[in-house]
């Protein structure tokens, strides 16, 4: 993480990081707590460690898993309906009152980037901008030789 990063995620804590991180917890142990709910509650907590410190990471698109497209349509709209739109609901409300102030703007954007990523978390990834530039086009074989070598000392 890089010096710039590492100051924006402290004023990030606290314009509201901290606070929304903590809801996200909280649908993590909701959802935990119902044991059918372990799927949802893991990408949740995922998603807490990305609301909590965002700058040096992005979000990209995963691709579909075994059940492909479809599964991840309705495993989204349960997320909806059980937890997402009020964790948007959050997002969206401190967005606004941060977007009072002229420092807040930008905190204000982000958090309606999270709200984005609230409503349909599944088929998503958090991975940091160093990753996420050599799995780019031009760095591609470089990333790939890089990923080989680290599981083939294991």
């Amino acid at each position: 993480m890089t010096t710039l990063s590492l100051l924006l995620n402290i004023l990030w804590i606290v314009t509201g990081g901290l606070w929304m991180a903590t809801a996200w917890v909280v649908a993590a142990l909701i959802m935990a707590i119902t044991i059918i709910g372990l799927p949802w509650a893991w990408a949740a907590l995922r998603i807490a460690k990305y609301t909590l410190l965002p700058f040096g990471f992005t979000v990209i698109d995963r691709p579909s898993g075994p059940l492909g497209a479809a599964g991840g349509t309705l495993g989204n709209l349960i997320w909806v309906l059980l937890a997402g739109w009020w964790l948007a609901l959050g997002h969206l409300i401190t967005a606004l009152l941060l977007a009072i102030t002229i420092i807040g703007i930008p905190f204000a954007w982000a958090h309606l980037k999270i709200a984005g990523l609230t409503l349909w978390p599944l088929g998503r990834e958090i991975v940091s901008i160093e990753d996420d530039l050599l799995r780019s086009r031009p760095h591609r074989d470089r990333y790939d030789r890089r990923v080989n070598d680290r599981f083939s000392h294991r």
